[in-house]
């Protein structure tokens, strides 16, 4: 009972008893989001690699509930992009997750996800924050398999806390306005 564990408050009177508990639906919301991610892997090169140890039965990557791994947009909310983006390949990138249900968030795997690593030539694109809003960066050249769990976990905690209304939020509106994604 660490990180899942529900914040729960006194029941009001006349509810207690089994099978019964209060607490917030934002908790409740937040614990199952983070505990049930699915994942949209995006992968280009040697992070790629590392992403297939990490869904493997050392590491297990089921374990935090990112059991089915998705290879549809429209059935995924968690995109993990990892390894060398192109220039040519970023409308791509954006498409997918233009084309992802919300709440959707992104993982950018590796140093060449997040900043474009050792490539700094005009044909890679320097950091998928360029096209998209990222919301854990992943850093390794590769990043060994629990850096990626450990990148997951990070995610989870941001899932767990984060509002059910924060998606129709004014900030949130901006930051995809900063992006032109409507």
């Amino acid at each position: 009972m660490s990180d899942s564990k529900v914040n729960m408050v006194a029941p009001p009177e006349g509810v207690v008893g089994e099978g019964f508990f209060a607490t917030k639906l934002n908790d409740v919301v937040g614990m199952a989001r983070a505990n049930s991610l699915w994942p949209l892997p995006f992968a280009t090169s040697c992070c790629g690699i590392e992403f297939m140890a990490t869904m493997a039965s050392h590491y297990d990557l089921a374990r935090f509930g990112s059991e089915r791994v998705s290879f549809s947009p429209r059935q995924a909310d968690m995109l993990m992009v990892m390894g060398t983006i192109s220039k040519k390949m970023a409308p791509i990138l954006r498409q997918v997750y233009e084309q992802m249900a919300e709440p959707r968030w992104v993982i950018a795997v590796g140093a060449c996800a997040s900043s474009g690593g050792i490539f700094d030539t005009y044909s890679v694109l320097q950091g998928i924050d360029k096209v998209i809003p990222v919301d854990v960066y992943v850093p390794g050249c590769p990043p060994r398999p629990e850096q990626i769990v450990d990148g997951v976990m990070k995610l989870q905690e941001l899932v767990r806390s984060e509002s059910v209304r924060r998606r129709s939020s004014p900030e949130y509106q901006e930051l995809l306005a900063s992006y032109n994604i409507s």
